[in-house]
């Protein structure tokens, strides 16, 4: 690092300004690299490019050339050596100017950045939180259970039409004019009616056909279909055989056959039990999302608009990156979901201040609360973060140390433990005020990632 002599004042409108000063010596090395840049660029008789002496450019160009080069060159990297020096937390880029060097001797300069705020915020450890009580009504223990007899099902015949849950075995074939496709063509294929699984018009066309019927019709292919959704397509079907599901008897033998467990009693129980962990699961979700909401309005202070548009400008990408991974664009986005442009930015300003007003809170409470990310924990998060991106720890750490991330990793995990510092002090309750406690069994910790259980139990195949 250069040997920069750096100072900041502090200014009105939550901005401060840092002086730096370069020392002679140090600023004529970058003199000789914009005198080398240059001795590439231009053509002197005699010589190779770059191969020029710095006396011949000197006359060639003028002595102030090279230096203006240094400057625009060097500032930025003298900047951004000073903005770490004194720790400054910059929201906005720099105004930047130079004061003394411009033609010989030690370079000043100042500049005039837009910092983070720091706010201070009370009441933070006695947030009261109103969720649902984390039950689990009878009805979604039958859906369970009715979800595990769906799975093993049996197929019978069936003599009268077929309607929606029904399944026909049928022969079908797409066909824009003379050419088949053979993605939508298929022998014996057992297909659900009212699935939705091919085009929208073979489940109305299917509804209440039998055995031997044979159907024509033109549909259009939706979008799942990727360049060729929209296209209509010509398709005829042979309805060959018609099945209906038949669900098995829930009974202590069946709850035998095809699970671990014993009884329907103990099926009953499983299921609840799995339905009321993911329940509490979703309601330690809700209350970090409406701690976070209660933190944002602790900070009543006029928030710079530089920390908003910068927030904008951040969950607009992370949208755009989503959107690319899926074929498509905001512009899509906008158009699939209805949005009017004018309701998504005012939506997008709303979120984002919300966001910035939470992200202060939780700054804030790391200071009051002297809350700090110890080493142990900034490396399992570059563990963690390595395995995400399947490469080594050593390397994600050198590449965040190599653009100065490290910190920020630091800062990210300091405020998460600030969020669960104010969530573990909340009290929560329901909405007739009684208390909830959100403990899990054996103290498991919460997963963002928590997914409802498609089954009640582990289960056997049944092939």
């Amino acid at each position: 690092m250069a040997s920069l002599t750096t100072s900041v004042e502090q200014l009105n409108g939550n901005k401060v300004k840092l002086s730096v000063a370069i020392p002679a010596a140090e600023f004529e090395k970058a003199v000789d690299a914009a005198f080398r840049k240059l001795a590439g660029e231009v053509k002197i008789a005699g010589f190779r490019p770059g191969k020029a002496p710095r006396q011949l450019l000197e006359a060639r160009l003028g002595p102030g050339v090279a230096r203006e080069q240094a400057l625009r060159d060097t500032l930025p990297t003298y900047y951004a050596e000073a903005v770490a020096a004194e720790d400054i937390d910059v929201i906005a880029p720099p105004e930047i100017d130079v004061t003394a060097g411009e033609d010989e001797g030690e370079v000043r300069f100042d500049a005039v950045v837009e910092v983070r705020p720091v706010v201070t915020v009370k009441g933070y450890a006695d947030l009261q939180i109103e969720v649902p009580a984390p039950e689990v009504p009878d009805d979604a223990v039958q859906q369970q259970i009715d979800m595990l007899r769906d799975r093993f099902a049996d197929l019978e015949e069936k003599s009268g039409s077929l309607a929606d849950g029904d399944f026909a075995q049928i022969d079908i074939k797409g066909y824009v004019h003379d050419e088949v496709i053979d993605a939508l063509s298929a022998t014996d294929f057992l297909y659900e009616v009212g699935s939705g699984g091919l085009v929208p018009k073979l489940d109305d066309e299917l509804r209440g056909t039998k055995a031997g019927d044979i159907l024509k019709f033109n549909d259009e292919l939706p979008e799942r279909f990727g360049e060729r959704a929209g296209e209509e397509v010509g398709f005829q079907v042979l309805v060959k055989d018609a099945k209906r599901k038949v669900l098995p008897e829930v009974t202590d033998d069946w709850v035998s056959e095809v699970s671990e467990l014993e009884t329907v009693e103990e099926l009953e129980a499983d299921a609840r039990k799995r339905l009321e962990m993911y329940a509490l699961v979703q309601t330690q979700l809700l209350v970090r999302d409406k701690v976070l909401e209660a933190a944002a309005q602790l900070v009543d202070d006029e928030l710079p608009d530089a920390l908003v548009a910068g927030e904008m400008e951040r969950r607009v990408h992370d949208l755009a990156h989503r959107l690319e991974h899926q074929g498509a664009t905001i512009a899509q986005y906008l158009e699939a979901t209805g949005q009017e442009q004018e309701k998504f930015i005012a939506d997008l300003r709303a979120g984002s201040t919300l966001g910035v007003r939470a992200d202060l809170a939780l700054r804030a409470v790391v200071a009051q609360e002297g809350i700090e990310a110890t080493d142990e924990e900034v490396d399992a998060e570059i563990a963690r973060l390595a395995e995400r991106s399947e490469e080594k720890p050593e390397t994600v750490r050198k590449e965040f140390e190599q653009r100065g991330a490290l910190e920020a990793v630091r800062s990210d995990i300091a405020r998460g433990k600030a969020l669960q510092f104010m969530v573990d002090q909340a009290t929560v309750v329901d909405e007739s005020g009684a208390p909830v406690d959100l403990s899990l069994p054996g103290g498991s910790a919460v997963e963002e990632s928590s997914e409802p259980p498609e089954q009640p139990v582990e289960q056997e195949s049944n092939e």
